[in-house]
């Protein structure tokens, strides 16, 4: 990866975010070692998690990949040399964005991440029974206190989006510095448009989440093929609409004049936008990482990124 990195308020980061959701599911801590070391050695320093992942796993609590993460820091001693995101307010026993819930979960998650401060940290989703005034004075405080480098926000609306911004402004207080949205090449809807448009007037910088709609824009589903994958489900879904099938052709016809796998070019793709910093994917295996940290590497041209647009309109 060689392209140079970009601004998240005073952080700086790689232009793939490497998604710590596998970490403790489908990627146990050695399997999860190794991609993070290689991702490192990539050029890659931008890792993204969550306080509930995974909880939806049977016999887990959630807190799992943050553990993982952390342990990995702490055997490394590279602290300093990766920005760690995570996320507050879906964890079991720290759920909204009460002041108290996210002062108690922001010391939990610390922990896990045997670290004293948390570079990115965002609220998971909106809890609209909580005023602004309270989570963003709480995060405000977080940052204040040195816990917290720079805030951000996960799965918000539009409204929301922009009376938080205002209200950071008028206040005084800690800003949101980016938004991680659901967005990709076949899930455009939940971005473009009014969340958009906010988030460019105010520099807000975007990192999307299921960058390539749960494995589905890496190539390896098809019709008549199966994938052994905890996400096949999800990401078969897909197939069953002809847009699905259009965006893999206009994929494949990008992807040869590159030479380049299908998952870089949708990667390509979403850096290619308006307002994106960086893309969040996901790897369980050092294999797959190639295709993610190459992202950097492809530049489209105009005619695909047309070619792009018209398969996913």
């Amino acid at each position: 990866m060689t392209a140079t990195h970009k601004p998240l308020g005073s952080l700086s980061v790689s232009p793939l975010a490497l998604g710590g959701n596998v970490f403790g599911w489908t990627a146990d801590e050695a399997e999860s070692f190794a991609v993070l070391d290689a991702y490192v050695a990539g050029g890659g320093n931008f890792i993204d998690t969550a306080d509930v992942y995974s909880a939806w796993v049977p016999g887990n609590k959630g807190g799992e990949s943050e553990t993982v993460i952390g342990n990995w820091l702490a055997s490394r001693g590279n602290r300093s040399d990766v920005v760690i995101a995570t996320k507050v307010g879906a964890h079991p026993d720290y759920k909204g964005l009460s002041s108290a819930t996210i002062k108690s979960a922001v010391d939990a998650s610390l922990a896990r991440l045997r670290t004293d401060y948390i570079d990115l940290y965002y609220t998971h989703y909106d809890d609209e029974s909580v005023e602004v005034s309270e989570f963003l004075g709480a995060l405000s405080d977080l940052v204040q206190a040195g816990k917290v480098r720079e805030i951000a926000a996960s799965n918000i609306s539009a409204l929301r989006l922009e009376e938080s911004l205002a209200f950071s402004d008028r206040e005084g207080l800690a800003r949101y510095v980016a938004l991680q949205p659901h967005y990709n090449l076949v899930s455009r809807d939940t971005y473009e448009g009014e969340l958009a448009d906010v988030a460019a007037r105010n520099g807000v910088a975007a990192v999307p989440y299921y960058a390539l709609a749960s494995g589905f824009l890496t190539g390896k589903y098809r019709p008549d093929t199966s994938v052994d994958s905890a996400r096949s489900e999800k990401a078969a879904q897909y197939l069953s609409t002809d847009r699905g099938v259009r965006v893999l052709q206009a994929l494949d016809t990008v992807a040869a004049a590159h030479q380049a796998e299908v998952a870089t070019v949708a990667l390509a793709w979403l850096a290619a936008q308006p307002t994106v910093a960086a893309p969040i994917a996901s790897a369980r295996t050092v294999a797959q990482l190639p295709a993610l940290l190459a992202v950097a590497d492809v530049t489209l041209t105009e005619a695909e990124l047309a070619l792009l647009n018209e398969a996913s309109a």
